[in-house]
């Protein structure tokens, strides 16, 4: 399927498909690239830290679930989305994690995937995503429906309920 935007993406042209068991290590790219703000970016072994790595490590349980954009031309990974239930209560809502790569933001790229995991997931009514205060993207989950319910000096826990 092709992304289409309102918005140029430049020449780029790409992609979007379901993430599957074997997209693990793209995820742990993605959460990667995720982590880097406009200051920059952790070190690379961050993401392996508890707090970070539970949205991806295992990649594959039953209830996991979400898209992966490439370009077209080269097959780059350009970015993802991908729901994941972090809790063990069976009415916790899952956590989405998301992220475009540094330098392809701002292009389209993430509302085309957070609109495909959206529509193929109805029934995920509910879903949880912590962001940095300063996200540039809060802006975008909140053009998704997602509103804060919870906001620190450096974070905000944002919920959308369909």
């Amino acid at each position: 399927m092709t992304a289409s935007t309102t918005e140029p993406i430049s020449d780029m042209d790409y992609t979007i498909r379901r993430l599957t068991p074997k997209d693990e290590p793209i995820l742990w790219e993605i959460l990667y690239q995720a982590l880097h703000t406009s200051e920059g970016g952790p070190p690379r072994d961050a993401v392996k830290r508890p707090e970070f790595a539970r949205y991806v490590d295992g990649w594959g349980r039953p209830d996991d679930a979400g898209f992966v954009a490439h370009d077209k031309e080269s097959g780059q990974v350009l970015g993802a989305v991908w729901i994941r239930r972090l809790s063990d209560q069976r009415d916790a809502p899952p956590d989405l994690a998301f992220g475009v790569k540094p330098g392809l933001r701002r292009r389209g790229i993430g509302a085309a995937l957070l609109t495909q995991l959206v529509k193929a997931y109805p029934e995920q009514s509910t879903i949880s995503i912590r962001a940095s205060a300063n996200n540039p993207a809060v802006r975008l989950y909140e053009r998704f429906g997602f509103k804060i319910v919870k906001q620190s000096e450096h974070s905000v826990t944002m919920r959308r309920e369909a």
